[in-house]
């Protein structure tokens, strides 16, 4: 790939969002309701209550995964699920103890849900020039002497300067 050449996927993922969704669009939507009871809007708040293992969030206490669908399923997001468990119109397992684990986890519930949202907003790059290494940014430099990393600082600003050598460790068999 030449300098200014865009990537592949790159250009496949501009060319999607420039064409709109994809006719399996509604495909998948039918796949995420039936795997979790919920639409795809619903997972972040979905996650943030089961909770989620594989990205170390544990979830809210009795939020199991058919009552958080059920519950979800009508309110659609965490901000819009009310506080007595009566104005919600839904057969849920011990519903009198989801809205008060609610209520003493909220902000838990909020944080574990921006963790489990997908950001789709971020920069893109216009060419693979820009991923090129230029050595550390003066926000680096900032950010180590915060930590008080002077070492980082110093050997990657010259990477020909580092002294520590990579010892291998003794083995008689290989004599």
């Amino acid at each position: 790939m030449h300098s200014g050449q865009r990537p592949g996927p790159l250009r496949s993922w501009k060319a999607r969002c420039a064409t709109g969704p994809s006719p399996k669009a509604g495909q998948r939507r039918a796949r995420v309701l039936a795997k979790f009871g919920v639409g795809p809007q619903s997972i972040p708040d979905y996650l943030a209550l089961v909770g989620d293992a594989a990205d170390g969030y544990p979830g809210l206490p009795g939020w199991g995964a058919k009552s958080t669908a059920s519950v979800l399923s009508r309110f659609r997001h965490i901000e819009q699920i009310p506080s007595s468990a009566r104005e919600w119109h839904v057969q849920v397992a011990a519903s009198a103890q989801l809205p008060e684990n609610l209520r003493e986890n909220y902000e838990a519930a909020l944080l574990f849900r921006d963790l489990a949202t997908l950001r789709t907003h971020v920069p893109v790059f216009e060419s693979i020039d820009e991923l090129r290494w230029r050595g550390p940014t003066p926000a680096f430099d900032r950010i180590g002497k915060r930590l008080g990393a002077a070492v980082v600082q110093e050997t990657t600003k010259h990477p020909s300067r580092r002294t520590a050598k990579r010892e291998t460790p003794h083995n008689p068999a290989a004599q």
